[in-house]
C-alpha cells in the first residue's frame, strides 16, 4: 500500500523531503493526525521552503484543534507561494477562527478577483462565512469541482433498475455519529414509510459507536461501513444494491467523498443538508431547499434541479427534558441583566456582525453577550475587538463546548440569541428554539445567509427576520426594553414548538418521499431533473 511504499522510499533516502509529504498525505487520509503531522514537520525540517508541506501542516493541525499553530503554517506557506490551490481561502478561515481580522477587506477583495477569474483560490465552504454572494460560491463549487471531482467513466454507464418493489435511498455522510447532521436526520431514517422505501445508509467516517451511531444503524434497513474503501469501490457496492437514489449529505465539507458521485452511485443524484450551496457538477441532479432560502430569482446559482419542499431542515425528536434546570450562576452569567448569545462557531462572527453588536449593548445599558468560543486567542481579540468598540470587555461573557444537556439548557438562561450573516446559525438556531429562546436573524442572498429565515418561518415566527443591519439592530434594541413584546414573542414560541413543521420529522419525511416519489418516477419515464415544489 501507498504507506508502506512512502516507508520503504523514506529507507533508501531519509533526506526525500517529498516521499514524507506524501507519507503525511497518506497518514491523514487514514486518520493518522499525529503520523501526518510528524511527517509534514519531517519534510518542512529538510526543506523549509516546502509551501504544499506546510499547508498539508496546517491543514492537519486545525483537525487537532491547535488553531494557532495551523494559522502560522497556513502564512508560511502563503509567504512561499501565495498562489497555491486554495490556500487564500484555507488562511483566512483560519484567521477567521481566530477573530485575527486585521487586512480582512482587503483580503476578500483579492478573493473575489480571484475567484471571478477562475482561480483556485478558496474551497467554496470558507466563502459561506466571508462573503454573501451566491454567484461566487457557485463559481468557487464550479472550479472546485472541475478540478478535484470531475465526473467519471470509469464505470459503465448506469441505467434504470427495473423490478423494484421499493424505492432504494441510499444516505452518504462521514458524520453518523455524535454531529449535528446525525442530530438533525436520526429521525428522518426512522420514518421513512418501509411499504415504499428500503433505506441504506453509506458511512465513510470513523466507526464510534456512541447513542447517535446506534440510533442511526437501528434506523435504516442497511448500514454499510464503507471508510476503507476506495471511491470506484463504494460507487460499485451502491450499484451492486441497486440503490435507485443517492443523497450526499457532506457536499464540499469535512469528509467529503463526492468522487463517489462524480463514478454515479445511483441513478439519481441529489445533495442535502451537510452543505449549503451548489455543487456546481453535472452529477447531482436535485438540491433540497425551500423558498425562503432559494428564492425564484435565486435559481441561477445553483447547478442542480431545486427539490421545494414545506421547510428545509429536517429534527430529530431529542429527550429535552427540564430535569436539567441550571442557573445563570451555573454558567457564571449574572442574573438581573439582559442577556444576549450567540452559540455560532467563532469563524462565523464578521466584524460587521460584531459592529452591531457592539451598537446593541451601547443602547442596552448593563446587558451582556455570551459567546461560544473554543479558543483562547478568539477570546482574548473578541475582547480586544470589543474595547476598540467602546465596550467593557468584561460584558462579553465566554463558554465552551458542553455535553448536550447541559448545552440545552444554556439556552434557557439566556433572553435573545443574535444570529450571524453571512452564515446564519443552522442547528444551533433550531436548538434555541426548541429551547423556547427567541432567534433574531438578518436574512441575506446566500443559501447559508436565508437559513436563520427559513428556521424562524417554519416555527411561524417571520417576524424575527430581519432584511438590513439598521432593522436587525433596531429589533434587538427594543426587544431588550420592551419586556411585554418579548415575553409575546416566547409565549408564541413555546406555544408554537409542539406543532411547528421544523420539528415534525414524520411530516418532512412525507415531504420528502413525495418529492422521491417525482424524481423516480421522471427519471423511469426517461424525462430529465426540473424542479420540484411539494406544494404545489
Amino acid at each position: 500500500n501507498a504507506e508502506a511504499s512512502y516507508g520503504r522510499a523514506i529507507a533508501v533516502r531519509p533526506d526525500f523531503a517529498e516521499a514524507h509529504n506524501n507519507l503525511g498525505v497518506t497518514l491523514q487520509d487514514t486518520g493518522n493526525l499525529k503520523g501526518a503531522e510528524t511527517s509534514y514537520k519531517k519534510a518542512i525540517a529538510l526543506k523549509p521552503a516546502y509551501a504544499i508541506a506546510h499547508n498539508n501542516l496546517g491543514t492537519t493541525l486545525e483537525v487537532l484543534k491547535k488553531p494557532c499553530e495551523a494559522l502560522q503554517s497556513y502564512e508560511h506557506a502563503m509567504a512561499l507561494e501565495p498562489h497555491l490551490d486554495y490556500l487564500q481561502g484555507a488562511l483566512l478561515l483560519a484567521r477567521m477562527r481566530l477573530c485575527v481580522w486585521d487586512s480582512l477587506p482587503q483580503s476578500l477583495v483579492e478573493l473575489t478577483r480571484r475567484i471571478n477569474n477562475g482561480e483556485r483560490a478558496s474551497a467554496p465552504f470558507p466563502l459561506h462565512g466571508l462573503i454573501d454572494r451566491p454567484d461566487l460560491h457557485r463559481k468557487a463549487a464550479e472550479i472546485t469541482s472541475k478540478h478535484k471531482y470531475l465526473r467519471s467513466d470509469i464505470l459503465p454507464k448506469i441505467f434504470p433498475y427495473t423490478g423494484h418493489e421499493k424505492i432504494r435511498v441510499g444516505y452518504f455522510s462521514p458524520d453518523f455519529r455524535n454531529h449535528p447532521v446525525s442530530a438533525l436526520t436520526a429521525e428522518l431514517y426512522e420514518s421513512h414509510d418501509r411499504a415504499r422505501f428500503e433505506i441504506h445508509a453509506f458511512s465513510f467516517g470513523k466507526d464510534s459507536d456512541d447513542e447517535w451511531t446506534l440510533r442511526i444503524k437501528a434506523g435504516v434497513d442497511h448500514f454499510h461501513d464503507v471508510c476503507a474503501m476506495s471511491d470506484e469501490d463504494v460507487a460499485m457496492l451502491s450499484r451492486s444494491v441497486e440503490l435507485d437514489i443517492a443523497v450526499d449529505l457532506t457536499g464540499l465539507t469535512k469528509g467529503c467523498r463526492p468522487g463517489i458521485f462524480a463514478m454515479s452511485a445511483a441513478p439519481i443524484q441529489l445533495g442535502y443538508l451537510g452543505f449549503l450551496g451548489t455543487m456546481g457538477a453535472d452529477y447531482y441532479d436535485y438540491l433540497i431547499s425551500d423558498k425562503t432560502i432559494i428564492p425564484e430569482c435565486n435559481k441561477q446559482y445553483y447547478a442542480e434541479s431545486i427539490v421545494y419542499l414545506p421547510s428545509f431542515q429536517v429534527n430529530s425528536s431529542q429527550n429535552c427534558t427540564q430535569d436539567t434546570l441550571l442557573d445563570r450562576g451555573y454558567f457564571n452569567i449574572p442574573e438581573d441583566v439582559f442577556v444576549f448569545c450567540c452559540f455560532n462557531n467563532t469563524y462565523k462572527v464578521t466584524p460587521d456582525v460584531f459592529d452591531s453588536w457592539a451598537r446593541i449593548l451601547k443602547q442596552v445599558e448593563g446587558s451582556v453577550l455570551v459567546l461560544y468560543a473554543d479558543n483562547d486567542i478568539a477570546i482574548s481579540n473578541l475582547q480586544k475587538h470589543i474595547k476598540a468598540r467602546g465596550i467593557d470587555p468584561g460584558r462579553l461573557i465566554f463558554g465552551g463546548y458542553l455535553a448536550r444537556v447541559e448545552y440545552l439548557a444554556r439556552y434557557r438562561v439566556a433572553d435573545l440569541f443574535l444570529d450571524t450573516l453571512p452564515y446564519n446559525a443552522g442547528a444551533t438556531a433550531s436548538d434555541a428554539l426548541r429551547m423556547g429562546l427567541p432567534v433574531l436573524t438578518q436574512m441575506g442572498e446566500s443559501f447559508a445567509g436565508r437559513m436563520g429565515a427559513s428556521l424562524l418561518n417554519a416555527v411561524n415566527l417571520p417576524e424575527l427576520v430581519t432584511t438590513t443591519s439598521e432593522g436587525y439592530e433596531a429589533l434587538a434594541v427594543d426587544l431588550a426594553t420592551n419586556a411585554e413584546k418579548l415575553s409575546a414573542i416566547k409565549k408564541k414560541l413555546i406555544s408554537n414548538v409542539p406543532t411547528a413543521r421544523l420539528y415534525d420529522a414524520p411530516l418532512f419525511t412525507n415531504s420528502l418521499e413525495a418529492a422521491y416519489l417525482i424524481m423516480y418516477d421522471r427519471y423511469q419515464s426517461g424525462e430529465r431533473p426540473q424542479d420540484i415544489d411539494i406544494e404545489k
